[in-house]
């Protein structure tokens, strides 16, 4: 007899690509894994418990094959991966530096090294991926966006009237009509000083603002929200202190999975029902899972160089104020190879000799 899934239902839909992490050691191999906002808020959703639905483009590319292995490996759902019109999967790359201090930075690109030509970048889910995914959003605790699109906004106003938290974790300003249309949706707002200044238009009468998050990376974060009687004031948390600084990527996104984790699991009741205590607690728990995550290379690096035992312990030990990371090898499965779509066949199989090129061969990983 089937047993009822008990776990909360995340659906996301935005940034879901290929990941391809260059590590600070010229010979350390170049890693691949799921990434963007979106795919790495729900892959950590499902580590931690959840149930997640990503909805995407998949088109049968190596990339998405490739994304969709790791997707699976951590228990995401694939159901909604495929939306038509079907189009590549984004890759991005991250190369992993020192700066002149010995302080670990990143940049990203988005063209291949070798041949120069753009990599497939982000395209959104169309009205085709209403008709596939509406039907299932009842009983779904969120519903996450990071990219806007008129369908991505339909689908967060569906899951919205069925009781879902929305999220909204705003990338830029890229259309006005519709970033102003998802704060007046979004019951969670959340984005990085680095790229606004201000989300603009939360907390108005006419949104549904219940919790502004604005991050600062090692400066911590503030928020406000009104749970309570009224607007309350910007409360400032510092950060959590890495216990090993190694690469600051996708912190803020394991820092907005354990909020939700902590407020949202039981919809717009179980966010509503929440205190000014337990956002700050949420909070906390947000900031050490990103404080953890800096300890090792890639968005999510963490999760295949740490057993899951290991990790709790490691994430109270941070909210205890004793930090300590260890590393406990989980399970290992082997890396597709993904290349570049634009790059001769023969250029791969000669990237793929070791040790030969790995700098500038990044996307025949």
């Amino acid at each position: 007899m089937k047993t009822k899934d008990s776990r909360p239902k995340a659906f996301g839909t935005g940034l879901i690509a290929l990941d391809l992490v260059m590590g600070a050691e010229a010979t350390s191999p170049v890693q691949s894994w799921a990434g963007g906002t979106c795919g790495n808020v729900m892959a950590i959703l499902a580590y931690l418990g959840w149930n997640s639905f990503p909805i995407a483009r998949m088109n049968g590319d190596p990339a998405s094959h490739r994304v969709r292995a790791d997707l699976k490996r951590w228990g995401v759902a694939l159901d909604f991966t495929d939306c038509a019109p079907t189009s590549h999967t984004p890759i991005i790359i991250q190369q992993i530096r020192q700066d002149r201090h010995g302080s670990p930075t990143h940049r990203f690109l988005w063209s291949c090294p070798r041949c120069g030509q753009r990599l497939p970048s982000y395209r959104p889910v169309t009205q085709h991926a209403i008709e596939t995914v509406a039907a299932n959003l009842p009983g779904a605790a969120v519903f996450f966006m990071d990219r806007l699109s008129r369908a991505a906004l339909s689908l967060a106003s569906a899951a919205s009237a069925q009781g879902a938290v929305i999220v909204y974790e705003p990338s830029a300003r890229s259309d006005e009509k519709l970033f102003a249309e998802a704060i007046q949706l979004a019951h969670i707002v959340k984005y990085s000083d680095q790229r606004l200044a201000t989300a603009g238009g939360t907390m108005q009468a006419e949104s549904a603002t219940l919790l502004e998050v604005q991050t600062f990376g090692s400066d911590g974060l503030r928020y406000r929200h009104r749970l309570g009687a009224g607007i309350s004031e910007w409360a400032h948390m510092s950060a959590i202190n890495a216990p090993n600084m190694v690469d600051t990527c996708g912190s803020g996104d394991w820092c907005t999975a354990g909020l939700l984790t902590k407020v949202a699991a039981h919809g717009q009741i179980g966010l509503r029902d929440g205190t000014g205590v337990s956002i700050h607690q949420a909070l906390r728990y947000g900031q050490a899972l990103a404080a953890w995550n800096c300890g090792f290379e890639g968005a999510r690096g963490g999760m295949y160089a740490v057993d899951g035992r290991s990790f709790a312990k490691q994430i109270v030990s941070l909210l205890e104020g004793r930090p300590k990371l260890s590393m406990v090898a989980a399970k290992a499965i082997g890396d597709a190879s993904v290349a570049c779509p634009a790059c001769p066949p023969e250029d791969h199989e000669r990237d793929r000799s070791p040790r030969q090129g790995r700098r500038s061969a990044a996307v025949a990983a």
